[in-house]
Formats: C-alpha cells, structure tokens, sequence
C-alpha cells in the first residue's frame, strides 16, 4: 500500500505500536504514519483519518477493537477533553518505557547519535498531588459538553483551555495533578465569582474583570499562594471574594492580585497588589529554603526537582575550586545547590523578579558566594558584557521549552567551559543543541532522564557535556 491510499475521510483498522512525543499513538499502513490521538501502545483501533499532510497522517479513534495490556482506569472525568494529561489510562510503568524510547529516539535522529541510549531513569514519586503550581483560566465562554442540554448557560468557567481553541474554556471542577486542597478552592473560587456576580474577561471584546486563577503549594511547607489576575485594578470589588477563601481555607498563606489590563493572554501582570499574609510562598529544597512569589518560574515537582538538581551536583563533580555559570537560572534554586559545592556561581535571568527572589534567596539561606543577574541570553554576551564577569568553569543550562536561542547555542563553546550540564524540559530542542556542542568540541557523556510530570508528554532531561 502506497502513501497515496491513506486518504482524509477513511476509516482504517490500525494497531498501536507505541507514542510519539507529545502524547499521541503511532501506527502505520505499510510504511505511512498515522498519528492516532487519545490511543495507547497495545490497542487496535477502528479510527478516522481526519488529516493528511505528506509523510503522515492524524486520525481518532471511533472503536476498540482490541484492548491494551497496559490499559489503567483514569480517575479524571475532565482528562480525554482537557489535554493537560494526554496518557492517564495508560500505566505509569508503560508511560516510562516510552518516554525513554521517545527521546532515544530523538537523539539518534536530531543529534545524529547512532544507538544512542539514555544512561539512567529516575521515575516521579508521586503520580498524582504532585504539581505544585497550577493555573485556571476565567471565561464567559465555556465549552459546552456532549449531551449537555441545549440552552444551558454558557457565559462563566473557570478551567482550561480547550486544546487548539484560544477561545473556549473547559470548566473544570477537580485537578488530580495538584494537591487536593487546590480543588477545593478552585470550586470555592468559582462558586464566590457566580455569586458576586464578578465578570470573567472576555477575549474578544477584551472586556471583564476576572482573567485567571494561579495558585502554587509549598509541597514541603503546606504554605499556599493564591494569584487573582484581574484586567484592571479594583481591590473593593476582588475584597469579598478574598475574604471568603481565607474564612473558607485558613491554610492560605498569601493571596496577591496582579493587574493584566494587556491583550495578551498570560497570567503574569504589569504589576501585582499584596493583600493577605506574605507577598511570596515559601519552599524547602533539601537543607534549603526558598521564597517564590506568584510570577516567578520554579520547578512545578518540587519532591522530583531535589533529585533534578541532586542529579545536576553529581554531574558537576566539584571541588569547592570552580566558577560556575547558571544561565537561565529562575529563582536561584540551582545556582544555590550548586553554590554549597562551588568556589562562586553566577545566575544570569530575564525576569527582574526572579533575580530579585534569587538575590532574597542566596540572602536567607546564608549563601554568600552566589551572585545574579539581570540578563536577556538571546543576545546578553554577545556584546562583550560578559568580559566582566569570571570565567566559568562549569555552565549549567536550564532554558524554557522553546530551547537556547540559537546565537546562545553557539556562543556557549567560546565560554571554554570544562562542563556543560544542560537541563531540559523538552528532548528535541535539547537534541538539536546536542549537535551544535558536539560541532563545537563538547561531547554528551551521560543523558539521566527525570520523570517531573506523570500522565502528561512532558519530561526533564540532564545532559553532562564534557570538552574533548
């Protein structure tokens, strides 16, 4: 059968080899791919093939002919529509055994690593409660579910977006991936909005005052920081739904509003107002304390983000003797472990109130031989600022999803660092790096595989360079 008998609109039996990354079930007629969404390794489906594009195909499933050996029920009522977890019926020790294949896969094929294979595998304790930072978007268009009745309102939820729409939010009233407390004040919050009659933004007309609800958990401290993200500032009007979380949940540690009267859709405000407890939420992180306010990145498992950074310290090897660089380095949790093995290390960040936390950070926790600063990587040393600075002699990487940009890529071989750890939290990005290092006289000694996000297609990556 050739690429040309795969056709949009056809119904084919298919048979589930295994998952591709970002979630979605790999099959094949012949040779030609079909990507089959919501089906797991192990199932043979009857499934629609809704798009063709060359090379491939995308299709859903419309029947189970024949079960998986590695089917699991999902305790989520909202997973198949939400897309937050793509494989929550698949069993926990299969979604390993396939991530470990997807980025092998990755490796060998974007870095050009003949039988590439991952050295070690360090599973997520928890797999279910384990998010510690989760965030719920306000909306006066809900995404209406079969065999709701026709007429039902549909002008309030307070969910997640539906996947692809930038204008449809699913309502959603439990989260398995965060703590169960954060469930509870997620229908509190909704039920308070509903009857103060606050109105959710409005995406279109950019009208309305509620935009989203963050909350993060200090796993290790029970400290909760609620962030109302609002579309202009009125502290009267957000008052009594305020005071109805805190009567409801004492627990509540800090509560802050922060303005976004901007278009763009983020939860990360022009500025913020404090108005209950401490303006940041506190976490520990082995014998270390951190405090992280609601804009802030930290690593959203913080019981796997010990043995994250635990991984990164025993890559690094070192003495007491090196200059260490940590780009991208958030809130200074890296850079502070790595601090209490290094002689000096230097955080560089984008985001002014990371480094402001980092700097309170290194301050509480008596680390005195970590400095940061406020630096835009796509471009900060490409000027020679960083002549002013001690050369590295370990860097460690952590960059967004979206990977290092590509003039930062090149410019990291000029450091002459002798290590590079890189930290990712996206394979192929962290592949395409690999090969430009490995152009540039860095070889990948050991990739370690940390699991921070169970049920979900994400996962963390530590890759230890060293210069030939």
């Amino acid at each position: 059968m050739t690429e040309i008998s795969v056709k949009k609109g056809q119904e084919y039996e298919l048979e589930i080899e295994s998952l591709a990354y970002g979630g979605k079930g790999i099959s094949r007629v012949k040779d030609f791919v079909i990507f089959v969404k919501n089906a797991i390794p192990g199932q043979k489906v009857r499934a629609l093939v809704y798009r063709k594009r060359k090379g491939y195909a995308e299709a859903r499933p419309l029947e189970i002919i024949e079960e998986s050996e590695h089917l699991v029920e999902a305790p989520c009522s909202h997973f198949l529509t939400c897309g937050g977890c793509k494989v929550q019926q698949l069993s926990y020790d299969e979604q390993i055994a396939q991530k470990k294949q997807q980025i092998e896969n990755i490796f060998q094929r974007q870095a050009g690593i003949k039988d590439f294979q991952i050295d070690a595998v360090i599973p997520s304790e928890k797999i279910f409660n384990y998010r510690n930072k989760m965030e719920f978007t306000f909306s006066n268009n809900r995404w209406v579910l079969p065999g709701e009745p026709e007429g039902v309102s549909r002008d309030f939820a307070l969910g997640m977006h539906i996947p692809k729409r930038w204008d449809k939010i699913l309502n959603i009233d439990e989260c398995h991936l965060m703590p169960e407390i954060g469930t509870r004040i997620l229908n509190k919050t909704q039920k308070l909005a509903k009857e103060l009659k606050l109105k959710p933004y409005d995406q279109k007309t950019h009208n309305g005052y509620l935009r989203y609800l963050q909350m993060r958990f200090g796993h290790f401290t029970d400290q909760i920081l609620v962030n109302l993200v609002t579309s202009y500032e009125n502290p009267e009007l957000l008052k009594p739904l305020v005071d109805g979380l805190i009567e409801e949940f004492p627990q509540i540690s800090t509560v802050v509003n922060n303005i976004n009267s901007r278009k763009a859709d983020v939860a990360f405000g022009e500025y913020e107002l404090h108005l209950h407890g401490k303006p940041f939420l506190e976490e520990k992180l082995g014998n270390l304390t951190f405090e992280i306010s609601a804009n802030s990145f930290f690593q959203t498992n913080s019981i796997m983000a010990e043995k994250l950074y635990q991984t990164a310290l025993d890559g690094a090897k070192l003495t007491g003797k090196e200059i260490v660089f940590d780009l991208y380095c958030g809130t200074g949790s890296i850079s502070l472990f790595l601090a209490q093995k290094a002689k000096e290390v230097h955080g560089f960040e984008v985001i002014v109130s990371s480094v402001e936390d980092a700097t309170r950070n290194a301050v509480r926790n008596g680390v005195g031989n970590a400095f940061f600063h406020v630096a835009n990587l796509d471009n900060f040393f490409k000027f020679g600022v960083g002549k002013k600075y001690p050369k590295p002699d370990v860097i460690v990487v952590d960059p967004p999803r979206a990977g290092m940009h590509k003039y930062m890529t090149n410019y990291l071989p000029r450091f002459e660092a002798k290590k590079i750890i890189y930290i990712s939290c996206n394979p192929t990005t962290q592949a395409r790096d690999t090969e430009v290092l490995h152009q540039n006289g860095y070889k990948l000694q050991n990739l370690t595989m940390v699991d921070m996000f169970p049920h979900t297609p994400h996962v963390e990556t530590v890759g230890i360079f060293e210069k030939k």
